[in-house]
């Protein structure tokens, strides 16, 4: 399998745990997220930093198997290049 083809099917692996983990844990996570005054939820999900923590703060909360095949810095790096799709539904107002 070429290297987008592995990309894609970890991002598929990946994306399912976290939703689940988002959901879970919106409320820890929005603080993460928090930009400065007026920052919009799309300036800070261009916040390098802000993401990268919102991304190691995840990490720990991922199925264990999930942990033993990917490591962090490769979930770190699926993070950032898929913020818009993967905290895009923190900035979701919560349904009820």
């Amino acid at each position: 399998m070429d290297e987008t083809g592995e990309r894609a099917g970890l991002g598929d692996k990946l994306m399912g745990p976290m939703m689940s983990i988002i959901d879970k844990r919106r409320a820890d996570l929005v603080p993460l997220l928090q930009g400065g005054p007026g920052q919009t939820a799309q300036a800070v999900l261009r916040d390098d930093e802000c993401v990268r923590k919102v991304a190691s703060f995840c990490y720990p909360l991922l199925p264990g198997l999930v942990r033993l095949a990917v490591k962090e810095p490769v979930f770190v790096d699926f993070v950032m290049n898929n913020r818009e799709k993967v905290l895009g539904r923190l900035s979701q107002p919560v349904c009820a």
